[in-house]
């Protein structure tokens, strides 16, 4: 299996089995995104404590592409736990990346490396950065 076959391996199952999704229960931030140009929809649930701005608990419902879902899928796993300033340096670091503005070694980017492929369909890049933006609406 070379680099590219796994990325893809990735992006597919965190598709077919996303992770936290669904509407918890309880009071969270909330944040929704869409992407006009096909419908794609990412609803956000976010806790935050407020001692220390770190993110608790982050959980998606969604409707759309691939991309979209496991971009959100894999955007809950990644920033659960991290500071709002921290999630937010992934996010702009993920949307430099995909926009082919910086080049990010996959290292940095980890598992978000599965979505390198996007860069060369800039109307997937949208779906890519979908929930990322419901992030940044629902924390700033």
């Amino acid at each position: 299996m070379d680099l590219e076959d796994l990325y893809q391996e990735i992006l597919l199952d965190h598709s077919r089995y996303p992770r936290n999704f669904g509407k918890p229960e309880g009071k969270y931030l909330e944040a929704e995104g869409t992407n006009p140009s096909c419908g794609d929809t990412i609803q956000l649930f976010i806790r935050i404590n407020d001692s220390n701005q770190v993110i608790e608990r982050v959980q998606f419902l969604g409707r759309g592409c691939a991309i979209s879902i496991a971009s959100a899928s894999l955007m809950t796993e990644i920033v659960q736990s991290k500071k709002i300033e921290e999630a937010i340096g992934i996010k702009n670091t993920l949307q430099l990346f995909l926009t082919g503005q910086e080049t990010v070694e996959d290292a940095v980017l980890g598992e978000l490396s599965c979505l390198k492929g996007v860069r060369h369909f800039p109307a997937r890049v949208k779906c890519a950065l979908l929930p990322w933006h419901a992030l940044a609406k629902v924390i700033q």
